[in-house]
């Protein structure tokens, strides 16, 4: 027998000693530019190398044949629109939208009221420029709708005078759910090089409510401003070839339907309810009119859903000459309707701190008249043929409301609101609506001006 020491010891090595360690692999974190919320959305931009903007990128050449249709007109003119109706209802800040206008100069225009200066606000814009997809027959405006997401792409588009630069391919993506995708393929040059001399330059969303007002010249027509209460600004340099950007919308006051949710409500848009209407709004979306027609912001000041149960006033009239379904529109001629608040470029003033006075007192215009004064016959005179030259000059601008007369008086009305306005320059970008897809007609019509 040998000894105990004679025996080797053998001590078992430390686990890693005897395997070599491996490297964990962990997927690389997503190359997430920049995250901002905007009250209304949380958008979200990604890098040409991060995975999720190939994703969110839709290939409409793999899609359903049968549901993806290239607009003729569309891909073979300059500076046009078409209005197309979707197969779901798509949340726009809130507001469920069946219809949407699709325009060549890569946006589409969201609002109800067609007219001619559709680059102003209540846009989708992935880039909007002055592109020409009728320079090339390599270019197209397609758009497509499985029932869950529509999306609009303009294929291998050119600048109008850039046509050196090379071809922009990019789209525009609205899920049902709400969300927004801007996806970029091809984009040739630096989006801070396109000149907006000739067009607006702009990638971002918009949206707007209209007030519709009565002349204070002509009574038996209507005036509609539109005012822009709220916008969302890409940074043009993040524009760039195989990027995407995500909009994720947030919760808005219009999604309460009772009382008690709106009045509960954490939202940060001091959501109120009016009892009359059973809408849950902040007073700025596109309800506005009605929102200011049916006094629901006097109504909701300082009242609880209790009060507004026990409240026995459950039918209330607007004034007839505000109400939001007036039968005089239908009668009312296109020509005596006057948006003196769109321009193209971004001049556009932006106030969502206003309070709810100045567009009041818009709604109720007060007439003012100087006292009478007993004089001589010369006083009387030049006192009504002041009257009369005013009166004309009433007329004269109505008529006329991108005269420089009527530009004058115009920038220097004194409403607390500041809402856009016309300017009289010979580069703004004008779009006329085609014929819906569908009608075969050879020529255009133009958009009536509002």
């Amino acid at each position: 027998t040998l000894p105990l020491g004679d025996f080797p010891v053998l001590r078992p090595q430390p686990l890693e000693a005897r395997v070599p360690p491996r490297p964990l692999s962990h997927p690389p974190a997503p190359q997430l530019l920049a995250e901002d919320n905007h009250s209304y959305y949380v958008s979200r931009l990604y890098g040409p190398g991060e995975p999720r903007s190939r994703e969110l990128w839709v290939d409409v050449a793999e899609a359903n044949r049968s549901q993806v249709k290239v607009h003729r007109i569309l891909s073979n003119t300059h500076r046009q629109a078409s209005r197309v109706v979707l197969s779901f209802d798509f949340p726009f800040y809130g507001h469920p939208l069946r219809q949407i206008t699709i325009a060549t100069g890569g946006f589409i225009f969201m609002g109800d009221v067609i007219h001619r200066m559709l680059t102003a606000t209540q846009y989708v814009a992935p880039l909007m420029a002055n592109f020409n997809p009728g320079y090339s027959d390599n270019s197209t405006v397609a758009y497509f709708d499985n029932g869950t997401v529509f999306v609009v792409q303009w294929d291998h588009v050119y600048l109008q005078g850039r046509e050196d630069r090379g071809s922009f391919t990019f789209q525009a993506a609205l899920h049902r759910d709400g969300r927004i995708v801007f996806g970029y393929k091809e984009i040739p040059m630096s989006v801070l090089e396109i000149s907006s001399s000739q067009h607006p330059v702009k990638a971002g969303l918009s949206d707007a409510f209209m007030i519709l007002n009565p002349s204070p010249d002509v009574p038996e027509s209507r005036r509609r401003t539109i005012f822009e209460y709220h916008r969302v600004e890409l940074d043009p340099s993040k524009v760039t070839s195989r990027s995407a950007v995500e909009f994720t919308p947030l919760p808005t006051c219009l999604q309460h339907r009772s009382c008690d949710a709106c009045m509960s409500s954490d939202l940060t848009f001091n959501c109120s309810w009016c009892h009359v209407l059973q809408r849950c709004s902040s007073g700025f979306d596109r309800y506005r009119q009605e929102w200011l027609a049916y006094g629901c912001a006097q109504e909701a000041e300082g009242r609880t859903c209790e009060e507004f149960q026990d409240d026995d006033h459950y039918s209330a009239s607007p004034d007839s000459s505000l109400g939001p379904f007036d039968e005089d529109l239908a009668t009312t001629s296109p020509s005596s309707l006057v948006i003196d608040s769109l321009t193209t470029e971004d001049d556009t003033k932006l106030n969502p701190y206003a309070g709810g006075d100045g567009l009041q007192n818009n709604l109720s215009p007060k007439t003012k008249g100087a006292p009478m004064h007993l004089g001589a016959i010369v006083g009387i005179v030049l006192a009504v043929l002041l009257v009369a030259a005013i009166i004309l000059a009433g007329i004269y601008i109505s008529g006329h409301p991108t005269s420089n007369a009527a530009l004058f008086f115009i920038e220097r009305r004194p409403h607390h609101w500041p809402a856009m306005k016309f300017r009289n320059h010979p580069s703004h970008s004008t779009y006329t609506e085609v014929e819906p897809s569908g009608r075969e007609k050879e020529g255009f019509v133009e958009a009536e001006q509002c």
